[in-house]
């Protein structure tokens, strides 16, 4: 049971968060129509609008339309994802450039010290 629920939730949901559930919900719905209006009860034809067209119809359109709105949001987020592996990569190779840069430096400034000592050296004072 613990697998079956949502295996059986998850299949309701994706079936009725669909435009062609909204139809038909919508063609369920307007079977009753005309006994709503045929008792000529404002309360009957507001109660049906509420009750049976608005409730069935909406709840899959609503249903889709999150379905859309959290698809563009992982849309999103894996956009983004993907730029900020993409930033960290180009840092990363930034990184090892300045720290190949530096050691060069450094072998430049030793050599610099060596060579001025050698001046010193020879020529003292």
């Amino acid at each position: 049971m613990k697998r079956f629920n949502p295996w059986l939730a998850e299949r309701i949901t994706n079936g009725v968060a669909t435009m062609w559930c909204a139809y038909l919900f919508a063609a369920i719905a307007l079977i009753s129509l005309p006994k709503a209006i045929q008792s000529g009860d404002s309360i009957v034809i507001v109660s049906w609008v509420a009750q049976t067209f608005l409730q069935l119809v909406l709840l899959s359109i609503i249903m889709v339309g999150q379905k859309v709105q959290s698809q563009k949001l992982e849309n999103t987020i894996n956009e983004t994802h993907a730029a900020s592996l993409a930033e960290f990569e180009l840092a990363k190779e930034a990184r090892a450039l300045a720290n190949q840069e530096l050691a060069e430096l450094h072998a430049l400034s030793h050599d610099m010290h060596k060579l001025l000592k050698e001046v010193e050296a020879k020529f003292p004072g």
